[in-house]
């Protein structure tokens, strides 16, 4: 009788929704399911629920259209506080702004670029190769030098 039920529930698809060209399965909550778009935080996804009124305990399956346009209106062009959006004072327009799926990426992409360009610190490390951070290069971040730079050799290569 147990194997039965598995199965049933098995059986059963799962609906996916798909938010801002993300596809997002059903079963997850509101609250962690918007967090598996690219750019939205827990704090922001925090800040969707309670501005737009919605359970974040609630299945993604269960919103219905109206609610999941107002989630997509709210992430695209929402009046959130500044702390929580991920662009404050953009370098082209000064704006606050929120990217996110693609945009962000693209966005990344061109701030490396302009990094290269102007020779910063950050984008010489970005053009060369390096860590960026801060990170000591002593004994991480191997795979970027060549091989048989410095290491320990077999012992019998050194032997004749």
């Amino acid at each position: 009788m147990i194997a039965e039920t598995e199965k049933s529930q098995a059986e059963e698809p799962v609906r996916v929704v798909r938010i801002l060209a993300k596809d997002i399965r059903g079963n997850k909550d509101v609250y962690s399911g918007l967090t598996l778009i690219k750019g939205i935080s827990w704090a922001f996804s925090n800040a969707v629920c309670k501005k737009l009124g919605i359970d974040k305990r609630k299945k993604i399956e269960e919103l219905s259209n109206d609610e999941i346009k107002k989630i997509e209106e709210f992430i695209n062009n929402g009046n959130v506080p500044d702390f929580l959006v991920n662009r404050r004072k953009d370098l082209d327009s000064g704006e606050n702004k929120h990217l996110h799926g693609s945009d962000l990426d693209l966005q990344k992409e061109f701030d490396i670029k302009r990094m290269k360009k102007i020779k910063c610190y950050r984008g010489v490390r970005h053009a060369s190769g390096l860590p960026v951070r801060g990170q000591r290069t002593k004994s991480n971040f191997r795979k970027n030098k060549k091989k048989g730079a410095v290491g320990v050799s077999k012992r019998g290569a050194k032997r004749r």
